[in-house]
């Protein structure tokens, strides 16, 4: 199966953009997407990295489950959350061709411009090779979902686990 049928196949619907896998699983299967900055019909498109892999996606849902999103928020200094949002957006502005006269994708990680929005988006930021204080969180409180990461490709960044696995 080729990428693109996959990825539609992981997240339900048809890819409304070119992308890249950037990260893929022990078996090759997708697990982060590079989007790109805009959407097949021109639409700006914040989100530049995507994270597909099921048993990651679930592994993260369940930390914000657990209101990872408010646990991130209150440990991790504004200041690194902040470095990771302007990265991100640098990153993906880049890839956008300098003669575009028209919308563009604005905010950081996930969109937003401040605080944590989605660790899903953190995670796949980091995942990508980005510098993610909240990615790096949210690794660390796995827990016992930590073997998601096994087999990696790029390997995943090593983080000390937190003991008690969530939030």
């Amino acid at each position: 199966m080729d990428d693109r049928s996959r990825v539609e196949e992981l997240i339900g619907r048809p890819p409304q953009s070119a992308f890249d896998v950037v990260v893929r699983d022990g078996s090759a299967d997708p697990v982060v997407l590079r989007n790109a900055p805009f959407l097949d019909d021109g639409t700006p498109m914040p989100t530049r990295y995507y994270l597909v892999g099921p048993d990651l996606v679930r592994a993260v849902s369940r930390i914000e489950a657990a209101g990872g999103v408010r646990s991130a928020e209150r440990e991790i200094d504004p200041a690194d959350i902040t470095m990771a949002h302007h990265a991100y957006g640098a990153e993906r502005d880049a890839a956008i061709p300098t003669d575009h006269d028209g919308p563009r994708p604005s905010g950081g990680v996930g969109g937003t411009r401040q605080g944590v929005k989605c660790l899903h988006a953190h995670v796949a930021h980091l995942l990508a090779g980005g510098n993610d204080a909240v990615g790096r969180w949210t690794l660390a409180h796995l827990g016992h979902d930590h073997n998601v990461l096994d087999g990696l490709v790029p390997p995943a960044p090593v983080v000390a686990l937190i003991d008690e696995g969530t939030p």
